[in-house]
């Protein structure tokens, strides 16, 4: 799942986003409220951590803009200020939950996950494809029924394929979904991945899923 914080500290921005990339999520960061609302508008996060004290325009009025454009996606504050006022100021324009500096990185992926549970419908938890079936709350995986361990990172790259079965996915869409930043092509770390994946997803099994599409990326099999 892919994460924007929204913070202008930099020690603080650098420990959210190591602190969430160890949990799997592929993390951005933007350092501005106009920044952060051009990216939201041309980019898909599946959250949003937000800092309430912001150069220019502020967290608050970051989440009110996004509201009024219906963007629902979920939204986690950050602020300094820890009075009830301004806890309510945030909950009353659609944040999701409130989290007042300083706080712990265990305490906020927790929120996180609450937050991502409470948003994603409940039938859309586990998700199958074929004879796989993922669960995005537990992180488990199986094939044929025979659970399939994963790492973090792995269940991302395969989230990242599940998304959009027999659609081509890119090494740019990879990088950036599972690792959070931009695909460098003297590199092969989205090939690497790939192939530690399908050890243990496809080789076990008669029937290949991941099928890679020469000079662009790869793709799940859509009629296995």
């Amino acid at each position: 799942m892919r994460v924007l914080v929204v913070e202008d500290e930099p020690k603080v921005a650098a420990l959210v986003k190591a602190g969430l990339a160890e949990q799997g999520y592929a993390v951005d960061v933007s350092t501005d409220g106009h920044h952060a609302l051009e990216r939201i508008g041309r980019e898909t996060f599946d959250a949003i951590v937000l800092d309430v004290m912001l150069p220019g325009q502020d967290g608050l009025s970051v989440l009110r803009t996004l509201r009024e454009r219906r963007q629902e996606v979920p939204v986690i504050l950050l602020t300094a200020r820890g009075s009830l006022e301004d806890r309510v100021a945030g909950l009353n324009l659609g944040a999701d939950d409130y989290l007042a500096k300083p706080f712990s990185m265990s305490e906020l992926v927790a929120r996180l996950k609450a937050v991502l549970r409470r948003r994603t419908d409940t039938t859309s938890l586990v998700q199958s494809y074929a004879d796989v079936s993922v669960n995005l709350a537990t992180r488990d995986v199986t094939r044929g029924g025979v659970r399939v361990p994963l790492t973090t990172r792995e269940f991302a790259l395969l989230e990242c394929l599940l998304r959009t079965p027999g659609s081509v996915v890119t090494r740019v869409e990879i990088s950036r979904s599972v690792w959070g930043y931009q695909f460098d092509p003297g590199t092969n770390f989205v090939d690497v991945a790939i192939q530690r994946l399908r050890r243990k997803l496809d080789d076990p099994f008669p029937v290949k899923l991941i099928q890679t599409v020469r000079g662009t990326g790869y793709a799940i099999q859509r009629d296995p």
